[in-house]
């Protein structure tokens, strides 16, 4: 670990607050209830929540860390961040889609550290190596600290047709930083069909991970420009931070807030303003499907933990 590069700006977003819907039918075979993947241990000794923890560390400081969690989560979650204590943990009180997970945390940071860079990481992605993962994170953050108001989201060379993943298309080459190239964002395409992914394959698109790196304050007010409804809860609760009345205002705005996704109703509404670099080298996954853990691991000559004929029993 290179602990001399770590930035005293640079806070890390863990979202880890999905139901996990998708895997349900697998969860109940192998374990006998539903348990959302992140909190699973599909190999090794690690759940995808510690594993994604355990990088965030590497890259930020483990006191500036806001981790997400579903409030109806607590007893899967406090028992692997019982060694985790560092940093913030947010319950949420319902589920209001990406776009809430990622701003309460962002309400938390700003409050703390009104200058800070955030890294924000999806807690239910596979990704193999980790060094290569981490070298590239530092690169965007670092690209996000000198480019100020640009988002630079990390996308995946596709190397099949995927209409369950959200696209990039890359547009004008930007540059490079750290030795990754950085290109504008021309336009995305979430959930296409296999006709477009074959388009999309064919003209160079990327997989958007959604891991990204900014200023607070520029994606901040990229939330103001795209959904106020929210913000303006959110600046109600910002101002609570810190009080005696912290959890009690969380409580009642989001008794009232909109659900809004983060991909649909702000990344693709602003492409002029965002940058994309490749996460090269890497094995990337989202496991949301139980064939994508199975082939993944396959591909890195490991088993899950699960039976394989839970995972071929029926859709998940």
């Amino acid at each position: 670990m290179n602990q001399g590069w770590k930035q005293d700006d640079l806070w890390s977003i863990i979202l880890a607050g999905g139901e996990g819907e998708r895997l349900r039918p697998l969860m109940q075979r192998w374990l006998g209830q539903h348990k959302p993947k992140q909190y699973c241990t599909f190999i090794g000794t690690r759940s995808m929540l510690q594993h994604t923890l355990d990088r965030a560390d590497q890259i930020s400081d483990p006191k500036q860390k806001v981790t997400v969690i579903a409030r109806s989560h607590r007893s899967h979650a406090w028992p692997q961040l019982a060694k985790r204590r560092n940093g913030k943990v947010i319950l949420q009180p319902a589920n209001r889609d990406t776009a809430g997970g990622i701003f309460v945390a962002l309400s938390y940071v700003r409050a703390v550290d009104p200058q800070a860079t955030v890294v924000i990481y999806p807690s239910d992605h596979f990704v193999y190596p980790e060094c290569r993962f981490v070298e590239t994170v530092r690169g965007a953050a670092s690209a996000a600290r000198q480019l100020k108001h640009w988002l630079f989201l990390l996308g995946v060379s596709p190397d099949r047709l995927e209409p369950e993943y959200g696209w990039i298309r890359p547009g004008t080459y930007l540059g490079s930083i750290m030795g990754h190239q950085l290109r504008g964002v021309q336009s995305f395409l979430e959930k296409p069909s296999y006709k477009k992914c074959a388009a999309a394959l064919a003209s160079g698109a990327l997989w958007n991970t959604l891991i990204l790196a900014a200023k607070a304050e520029t994606l901040w007010k990229l939330g103001q420009r795209c959904f106020p409804e929210m913000m303006r809860l959110f600046e109600i609760y910002s101002q609570a931070i810190g009080t005696s009345e912290e959890d009690s205002v969380l409580e009642t705005v989001y008794q009232v807030m909109p659900a809004r996704n983060f991909s649909s109703h702000l990344l693709e509404c602003v492409p002029s303003e965002i940058a994309v670099m490749e996460l090269s080298g890497v094995l990337w996954c989202d496991w949301g499907k139980p064939e994508r853990i199975v082939e993944t691991l396959r591909r890195i000559g490991k088993s899950p933990a699960f039976s394989l004929a839970n995972a071929a029993t029926g859709p998940a």
